[in-house]
């Protein structure tokens, strides 16, 4: 069983409260918009780290985070890429990423808008944790927690952070 806290446009401003919440998780999953690498680094140490950079991100998250990850944690593979749209609105290349790596679970960020919405004809859960940060039109900061338990994915949470 892995426990994973997700996270996505941060935007350069970690809200203390996510080390609370993010304490008894085993890894974080960032979405991109980390803003900074100092975002990447507080995350990072408190838990294992996998993220992909965002379209604000310079070169200090782009030489270390990429684009697109593909990885399994546990029996699930998860494709995550910052700005992926939702079932049925994917963009076209990350609609061509999902059809070629068929994950079980699709992670993105971007659009600051918290969505959990199952794929029927993919077969894919995309999760899209919001925005934690405070740049944006969004009125609720939001987190995800989750469970990865063999190829299953359960027990998910979603956080409201305080404005």
């Amino acid at each position: 069983m892995t426990r994973i806290g997700l996270i996505s446009d941060t935007h350069n401003y970690l809200d203390e409260t996510v080390f609370d919440h993010f304490k008894d998780c085993d890894e974080i999953w960032h979405g991109g918009d980390f803003g900074t690498i100092e975002i990447a680094n507080k995350l990072k140490a408190l838990k294992p780290l996998k993220g992909v950079y965002g379209n604000i991100d310079g070169m200090d998250i782009r030489s270390i985070y990429p684009e697109q990850l593909v990885f399994m944690c546990e029996g699930v593979k998860v494709l995550m890429r910052h700005i992926g749209g939702y079932p049925p609105k994917y963009n076209p290349e990350t609609k061509k990423e999902i059809l070629l790596h068929q994950p079980q679970l699709f992670i993105s960020g971007h659009s600051h808008i918290l969505k959990v919405m199952y794929d029927e004809k993919l077969s894919c859960l995309h999760m899209n944790p919001g925005a934690a940060g405070k740049q944006g039109w969004h009125k609720v900061r939001t987190l995800i927690r989750f469970v990865v338990d063999g190829k299953e994915m359960k027990d998910c949470e979603v956080i409201e952070l305080s404005l």
